[in-house]
């Protein structure tokens, strides 16, 4: 019935095209009080009298309740109903949203009854999904915005990048430049970087400093991540360049199987240093990088090994993100542009 972290849209009416466009994005349960879907397979929740709701899909019914927080009172009481057997509670806070989201969380989440919170805006669904680090079963999207439901699946939906391994080809230096070191507002853990590189379509996975050393200490929310002009994604699907990354910037932070999640950039620091070009070719793509030539950049190897830029040397095997080229325009992928990148 319920798959973790669901988005449930519930329009004004059940119109059947927009109940089709959602259904194209990926939503399978609408919060409506009609019981048709128009031959559609989406789940429905409606009401079925005295606050309590039924949830109608595929497999059996489940049963639940709808509760407007105002204080702890209704907090009690929807651990009180939960405990009795409901299948899922409905949340409905007003201006306090965070705190008492957080105490729903902390009484309910060792209790097998799902949590589900009301949101009118993307922005919200985001918000309510990460609550604790734990965040609530499924939020009901008040809305009949297509857009606002597209946005909502965008912000929750976490992209996976395909790496593969790249031949190091050259390892050269080439004099000063600016670099950036991005600090994220997060604590950043061993196998985890951002991808960066000099061309949009080849993409290096640089370490985090999370590994100290003898003559530095460990800073795990920070990747010394490349000259100026590198290219790094963003989680809308753009690109940026590191000279963009500012304090509240969103970057993507991915492992060397390709999974990713956001962070926020808490600032960036740009200082003038020495750096190396660092080239590599997959069987298909070639591309590089400009890096500070510094022993705290590494790179990861495809068994995990992270070596550092300063034990870099051609025949080295480092994970990359590549794809066919494309151009760019504002950080936007346009995939019938002749461009040619050196």
């Amino acid at each position: 019935m319920l798959r973790d972290q669901n988005i449930i849209v519930a329009p004004t009416e059940a119109d059947p095209t927009f109940l089709q466009n959602i259904h194209e994005l990926g939503i399978g349960v609408v919060f409506t009080d009609t019981d048709s879907t128009f031959d559609l397979p989406l789940d429905i929740i409606r009401p079925s009298g005295d606050s309590t709701y039924v949830w109608q899909g595929s497999d059996q019914e489940r049963v639940g309740r709808r509760y407007h927080i105002l204080s702890n009172t209704d907090i009690q009481l929807m651990l009180h109903d939960a405990s009795g057997g409901l299948d899922f509670v409905i949340a409905d806070v007003d201006d306090w949203k965070i705190i008492p989201l957080e105490n729903t969380i902390a009484k309910l989440h060792d209790v097998d009854t799902k949590i589900l919170v009301v949101a009118r805006t993307a922005d919200e669904v985001r918000k309510m999904f990460s609550i604790l680090d734990i965040g609530v079963d499924g939020v009901i999207l008040e809305t009949d915005s297509i857009q606002e439901v597209s946005d909502a699946v965008s912000l929750q939906n976490q992209s996976s990048f395909e790496m593969t391994a790249a031949r190091v080809t050259a390892v050269r230096e080439v004099g000063d430049g600016e670099r950036v070191c991005v600090d994220t507002a997060s604590i950043l853990h061993m196998g985890e970087g951002l991808l960066v590189g000099n061309r949009s379509n080849f993409l290096f996975l640089i370490h985090n400093e999370s590994v100290g050393s003898s003559f530095t200490s460990p800073r795990p929310f920070r990747v010394n991540a490349g000259a100026v002009h590198c290219y790094t994604p963003s989680p809308d699907g753009t690109t940026k360049y590191l000279s963009e990354i500012e304090s509240g910037s969103e970057v993507v932070i991915v492992t060397k199987s390709g999974a990713s999640r956001r962070a926020i950039a808490g600032r960036s620091k740009i200082e003038r240093r020495p750096m190396l070009l660092i080239a590599a070719a997959t069987t298909s793509e070639s591309g590089g990088i400009i890096a500070q030539n510094a022993e705290t950049i590494r790179f990861v190897r495809p068994d995990g090994e992270l070596v550092s830029v300063t034990h870099l040397k051609e025949g080295d095997k480092i994970m990359v993100h590549a794809t066919p080229a494309a151009g760019r325009h504002f950080g936007m992928r346009v995939e019938s542009e002749y461009i040619l990148e050196k």
